[in-house]
């Protein structure tokens, strides 16, 4: 059960001790605990990135001898509010997620002011679940790819949210029309040492935009499903029962070779990616056909998944917030794999 600010008149705090005052915590919750209050919360970690994340442990009265493990999610701090973001990812929990086979975070409160672009998950806390999760700086084999993969396919083979999702944008065609940055402070950014194994060729900013602008013209002729949108290595948890996604602020819709191509070079080491690309994708495939859907033929697979490697490269010669570690290996990676998949080539660039 979930709900929102538009049916409970919940405010959304403003700030991280409003969230987790137990009077808030109490309108919040009221769906899941039958109207009873909380009488305690217990600050347990506060992880701030982008969004920040807040651990927590609950009691209610009417079941005092049982902890509830929650993480909140906003963007306190943040101009804006988060902005759609916060709404699309919200939006997807409450009205996408119940409709998909795949493993998610379970969202009990959803509490979203759509008109000021501000909102706030009340989420289960997967790590007292027993949840692991993934990073960049962690080994990611082949075979846990295919799990990945799996939980991807779900998602590109549902069809019945597609009608009534126009709150979705089409990612690619915006970034062609609008990029973040210039191409004097986008080439500021990689010439700052997260792409420095790569190529000149590679690194040019005026490159990476004219590949954007083309990948959105050819997609324009392809097929149109849900995406993630940013499937790195970060975004994925891992339980005894396999491996989920979550962070879904991109939610978007588009092709599919864009999560594809970003997944398996972003998760994967160079060398491995280079062994095992190909495999993969044939798995995907047939896991797309698994799920319901009609996969393509191989040759237009491999040159959409060829010719998507700039989508995952581009976020990361974009990003300006994260552990500069883990900032240069996804961009090394994702930007080795497009010189492997001679990506500017396929894109006439």
């Amino acid at each position: 059960m979930t709900t929102d600010e538009r049916s409970t008149g919940v405010p959304i705090p403003a700030t991280m001790e409003e969230a987790i005052d137990p009077d808030w915590l109490s309108s919040a919750l009221a769906g899941l605990s039958g109207g009873a209050p909380v009488v305690s919360v217990e600050l347990a970690e506060v992880i701030r990135t982008m969004a920040s994340k807040v651990r927590i442990r609950v009691r209610f009265e009417n079941t005092a001898n049982i902890e509830h493990a929650f993480c909140l999610k906003a963007f306190w701090g943040t101009p804006g509010g988060g902005g759609l973001t916060t709404i699309r990812e919200g939006r997807f929990y409450r009205e996408i997620a119940p409709l998909t086979t795949m493993r998610l975070p379970t969202v009990p409160a959803i509490l979203l002011d759509e008109e000021r672009g501000e909102g706030i998950l009340v989420m289960d806390d997967l790590v007292v679940a027993g949840a692991r999760f993934c990073t960049a700086l962690e080994p990611f084999t082949p075979e846990l790819a295919v799990q990945s993969l799996d939980q991807l396919a779900r998602l590109h083979s549902l069809t019945a949210p597609l009608e009534t999702t126009d709150w979705l944008p089409n990612r690619i065609e915006a970034i062609a029309a609008r990029p973040h940055y210039s191409a004097e402070r986008l080439q500021a950014l990689l010439d700052d040492g997260r792409a420095s194994g790569l190529r000149s060729r590679t690194r040019s900013a005026g490159l990476v935009h004219d590949a954007m602008r083309s990948l959105a013209v050819r997609n324009r002729s392809k097929s149109r499903g849900l995406v993630h949108g940013d499937c790195h290595a970060g975004n994925l948890f891992q339980l005894p029962d396999g491996l989920g996604f979550t962070d879904w602020q991109l939610i978007q819709k588009g092709h599919w070779a864009l999560d594809v191509a970003y997944h398996i070079s972003a998760v994967l080491t160079v060398g491995e990616a280079e062994i095992h690309e190909k495999a993969l994708l044939r798995e995907y495939l047939a896991l797309l056909e698994r799920h319901g859907a009609a996969a393509p033929d191989w040759d237009e697979a491999w040159s959409d998944y060829r010719a998507a490697q700039i989508y995952g490269y581009y976020h990361w010669a974009i990003t300006t917030r994260g552990e500069p570690p883990v900032m240069k290996i996804f961009t090394e990676r994702l930007g080795a794999s497009v010189e492997r998949n001679q990506t500017f080539d396929i894109l006439g660039i």
